[in-house]
């Protein structure tokens, strides 16, 4: 741990972060201050996404693991923790409609209400096997954690001992984020198909509570998520284990050669990295309100790619920032309020637009600046001091 807090670039991150969240917090319209709540949402996700794209720059910079499928395991954590939200709060409903009823009602009856008004939107009552956790937050959680990671430990365990490299990896990380997605379109999936999981921000328990409050804790949840996620990672890439990692990213034979357990040690990377973006998804959806098999279409996973390569792939906190500063750019586009370009032949409508101009940021990127925006901090380094000359150094040996 002491090798991690040693780079300066870890502290920095970490104090910009804290003063950034508090800062925000304390201006947040809940506080009194003048940051709408709108934006205080906006703010967390973005946060949220930070983290993500962290994990992915573990698996793609550090590991050489280009992995399309990592948004699928963000969604998979929204999708556990929406399970939670929807059956808790579905359940105070049914049992405030039945409690003027004659004779209190059974725990059947009040399982039938909650089944009805979940999945009568799939013309469905009964609740599927797979919400047998959904009415406790503890499994629920423990679900974020276990599901992503067993999926990934699966495929993982699969593709690497198969020695399934590169583009071929890629290619089936993306068949297995299609098929996911394409199951969950389906209305007997079990998780509602194409109407996914709605009013996650209403919150089981904090009815009473403005949206205004609520939201500040999230982005505070995610803050710290963040910044224990950035240790944890920034960890994970120092010392021994992060060496072999950089080695199997350069040249993955040779490392093998050496006698080192490559499978291990892509597995451990891979299952870690998808529990920390499922992590990241519990915390993003309720900030969201909604989540349906759209999110886990494998778009949102290149999109994941295209933040880490802006950012700068190979650093930590270059892969924060390419994803606070597309997903922040994105939202000022696509919200309206960058105005339309009309050059009289056509025009140019920035919400249609944005897609080409973040397809083509990231060739220019590819193409011209490969250390992405986190490549720039290299521009005001200091120059480390030159050694002496030959001539200098006998000179002051004599002496």
């Amino acid at each position: 741990m002491r090798a991690v807090f040693s780079k300066p670039s870890t502290i920095i991150v970490l104090l910009l972060l804290v003063v950034f969240t508090v800062s925000a917090a304390s201006m947040a319209e809940a506080n009194g201050g003048e940051i709408s709540t709108s934006l205080i949402k906006t703010l967390g996700m973005t946060l949220c996404l930070c983290l993500a794209a962290v994990a992915m720059d573990v698996s793609w910079g550090y590991t050489g693991i280009l992995s399309l499928g990592h948004f699928a395991f963000f969604g998979l954590g929204g999708y556990m923790i929406g399970m939670w939200i929807m059956y808790a709060r579905t359940e105070r409903i049914v049992v405030d409609s039945l409690a003027n009823a004659p004779l209190p009602p059974t725990p059947q009856e009040i399982r039938d209400g909650i089944g009805t008004q979940i999945f009568g939107v799939v013309g469905e009552s009964e609740i599927p096997f797979i919400w047998f956790g959904a009415h406790s937050l503890i499994i629920q959680l423990a679900l974020v954690v276990l599901v992503p990671g067993l999926l990934a430990l699966v495929f993982g365990w699969l593709a690497f001992r198969s020695r399934v490299t590169g583009v071929y990896l890629s290619i089936l990380t993306q068949a297995m984020t299609l098929a996911l997605a394409l199951y969950l379109f389906q209305n007997d999936s079990g998780l509602r198909g194409n109407n996914g999981h709605a009013g996650l921000q209403n919150i089981p328990g904090f009815e009473d509570v403005p949206q205004s409050v609520v939201s500040v804790w999230f982005f505070v949840a995610s803050a710290v998520a963040l910044g224990l996620g950035y240790v944890l990672c920034a960890f994970v890439v120092s010392g021994k284990f992060g060496s072999v990692i950089k080695g199997i990213r350069d040249d993955e034979a040779r490392v093998r050669f050496l006698g080192y357990q490559v499978t291990h040690y892509k597995l451990v990377v891979f299952v870690m990295t998808a529990i920390i973006c499922s992590i990241a998804g519990a915390l993003y959806y309720p900030q969201a309100g909604i989540i349906n098999p759209a999110e886990i279409a494998p778009i949102a996973s290149i999109y994941l790619a295209v933040w880490v390569a802006i950012g700068g792939r190979g650093r930590l906190y270059g892969a924060s920032i390419g994803a606070a500063f597309v997903s922040l750019l994105s939202t000022w586009f696509t919200g309206g309020r960058v105005p339309d370009v009309d050059f009289g032949v056509f025009s140019i409508e920035w919400v249609n637009w944005w897609q080409v101009l973040l397809g083509v940021s990231f060739v220019l990127v590819t193409l011209f600046a490969p250390k992405g925006i986190g490549g720039l901090f290299d521009l005001i380094r200091l120059p480390a001091p030159r050694p002496p000359w030959r001539g200098e150094a006998s000179k002051d040996a004599a002496e």
